[in-house]
């Protein structure tokens, strides 16, 4: 979210800052937190939702970074920020409907309450927080360059982070714009 006193001021994390853990609900009805994955190295935490076309267009991506990095200790969290009552396709109910099309392999979970987005800075959906396995922030923005069309991709941020984290450095750029949809709040 943006200062109203400052435009290019945000609120919420930033690189360096530790991001609080959360305790949300599953599309399966299983509370997660990051404390539910020992092993992790790090979290992939998305901010995403079932409506916003760019959303869409990064689920099969956001299961192939899964599916590629879970195994390597970085998993892919999925949070849907969107309220319900402003975007009926993003209830609770449709999340696992989405879920089981797509065969999400990450955890899908919701911000009932709309708390832990504002607290991560989120602003739209997609919207990636790379943290390492303290929780420290080391990257904030976009999966890749290309949201409409994978094929198109030249720069795969996130990939290219958790390579850095990988290699004992900071990811270089630690922060991307997040393209995407606003998320839905009541008015």
């Amino acid at each position: 979210m943006l200062s109203e006193t400052n435009p290019t001021v945000h609120e919420g994390l930033h690189i360096g800052d530790t991001a609080p853990d959360f305790k949300l609900k599953d599309v399966t009805g299983k509370m997660v937190s990051m404390s539910d994955y020992e092993n992790a190295k790090g979290f992939m935490v998305i901010f995403t939702c079932n409506t916003c076309p760019f959303a869409v267009m990064y689920e099969d991506r956001m299961i192939e970074l899964h599916n590629k990095y879970a195994k390597k200790g970085y998993p892919v969290i999925a949070i849907n920020p969107n309220d319900p009552d402003v975007k009926p396709g993003d209830s609770f109910e449709e999340m696992g409907v989405r879920s089981e099309e797509k065969g999400f392999p990450f955890a899908y979970l919701f911000d009932d309450g709309q708390k832990v987005f504002p607290a991560y800075g989120a602003t739209r959906t997609p919207h990636v927080f790379l943290l390492d396995s303290k929780r420290v922030v080391k990257y904030i923005g976009a999966i890749d360059d290309s949201a409409r069309d994978a094929s198109a991709v030249s720069v795969k941020y996130l990939e290219d982070a958790i390579a850095s984290l990988e290699a004992g450095k900071n990811p270089d750029p630690s922060s991307t714009k997040a393209i995407g949809c606003s998320i839905k709040v009541k008015k």
